[in-house]
């Protein structure tokens, strides 16, 4: 880094639906892409950014972490200010932070918080439908936090790994898992899990499984099976991306 550069840690929320996920890609509408026009309108300089990971289509982040280097000096106030001032509406900069040299979105990660959310009431809620998944059958919320509480560990999350994004190793930990139903809004089922990382479509995969369970159709035990399976094939389908929510990212000191 120059004398001048600056590492900064920025903390977006986003509604994912009108994006094709955080990356940049040829011919479509992404995050980072949407981002880094902003940050060359506010700095007259292209930056590059770098996301705690890679959300998919539709998938929405309440606080999303976003590195990069810069030499830019506005003040991280006034930084915040401009770069909201050139975005969406859908995309909001909610804190802009100096950091030590060398931190990395990714690599300083030691673990990320996701929320799912399955609205299970007989009609479809049409203020609700860009924010949770609608499954009009009735969930069992006890039975699937039966199966939920089996993930908690470590373990090889092969089985709810989609493809398209190889890993040098499909085991990882899970801190925290817990499905219930919402407690001011009782016609929607929320899961929430914490891991030392996630595989590709791994949490969609989880609430596809569960959602199995919830509804009869598999005991709580059947997860032990899909785990010891490592293989995609022993899992349900995978859930829809819009009750997705990354929640938070927890960084080393």
């Amino acid at each position: 880094m120059s004398e001048t550069a600056r590492n900064l840690k920025l903390t977006l929320a986003y509604d994912g639906t009108a994006y094709a996920g955080w990356q940049v890609q040829p011919e479509s509408r992404t995050l980072q892409s949407t981002l880094e026009d902003a940050m060359e309108q506010v700095t007259g300089k292209r930056i590059r950014t770098t996301a705690s990971g890679r959300t998919d289509a539709g998938v929405h982040a309440l606080a999303q972490v976003v590195s990069c280097v810069t030499d830019c000096q506005l003040s991280t106030e006034i930084l915040r200010r401009a770069l909201n001032a050139n975005l969406p509406q859908d995309i909001v900069v909610l804190e802009v932070a100096e950091e030590r040299e060398g931190f990395h979105a990714i690599r300083n990660a030691v673990a990320k918080r996701y929320r799912y959310v399955i609205h299970d009431g007989p009609l479809r809620d049409v203020f609700t439908l860009r924010y949770a998944w609608h499954f009009s059958q009735h969930l069992d919320e006890v039975a699937m936090h039966g199966g939920a509480v089996r993930l908690k560990g470590t373990h090889d999350f092969a089985s709810f790994e989609s493809s398209g994004s190889e890993r040098l190793t499909t085991v990882r930990t899970v801190n925290d898992i817990r499905v219930g139903r919402q407690k001011n809004d009782l016609q929607k089922v929320v899961l929430e899990i914490e891991a030392d990382g996630f595989l590709y479509n791994m949490v969609r995969a989880i609430v596809g499984s569960l959602v199995e369970i919830g509804r009869g159709r598999r005991s709580l035990l059947w997860i032990d099976e899909v785990l010891a399976a490592n293989s995609r094939k022993a899992a349900a389908a995978t859930a829809p991306p819009q009750g997705l929510f990354l929640v938070n990212v927890i960084y080393d000191n």
